[in-house]
């Protein structure tokens, strides 16, 4: 029982080390199961596969007083079990994908407020709510007449650059 305790203990360290360093071990790895082309001994698949082969192993030998033989067949299964779920949580971990920066043709149709005042004819500042982030464009505004004040709030109508919109002032309905 000794012993499968201790394979466990070792599973459990090689575990929080890939854990905590992350795929550097898996790139030493790398090299020996490149044949393999998959992520089935990734280092989380390891730890957890010995891991529990070593606790799964100590419970059969001990508390239920199995053979050697028998506990090391069920502590296989836990490994088996526990490797497929670290594989698992690795895969859908790594192929999390978050979404795209905003970009300016995000901000078409937008609503936005001027920062710094757009001259008649210059560019100003505005600054635009996309996709829960605030990002800050120069600002044209090509049909105004005059000066568009800080404050404003104007609408994007298209866009000159990376960084550079034009915008038109929100004309809003008084009612009385």
């Amino acid at each position: 029982m000794t012993t499968f305790l201790l394979i466990g203990a070792v599973g459990l360290g090689l575990l929080l080390v890939s854990l905590v360093i992350g795929d550097l071990l898996d790139g030493f790895l790398g090299g020996l199961t490149d044949w393999l082309e998959s992520d089935w001994f990734s280092t989380a698949a390891i730890g957890g596969f010995v891991s529990a082969f070593g606790f799964g192993g100590a419970i059969a030998h001990g508390p239920l007083s199995l053979g050697l033989l028998p506990s090391v067949v069920i502590g296989s299964g836990f490994g088996a079990i526990f490797a497929w779920f670290a594989l698992w949580l690795t895969r859908l971990l790594k192929d999390d994908h978050t979404d795209a920066a905003p970009s300016g043709d995000d901000a078409i149709g937008m609503d936005a407020a001027v920062i710094t005042e757009i001259p008649a004819g210059g560019f100003g500042v505005v600054r635009v709510v996309l996709g829960g982030h605030t990002v800050t464009y120069n600002a044209k505004a090509p049909d105004a007449g005059e000066a568009i004040t800080p404050g404003t709030a104007v609408h994007v109508t298209g866009v000159l650059s990376p960084t550079a919109v034009t915008v038109a002032p929100t004309w809003r309905e008084i009612t009385s």
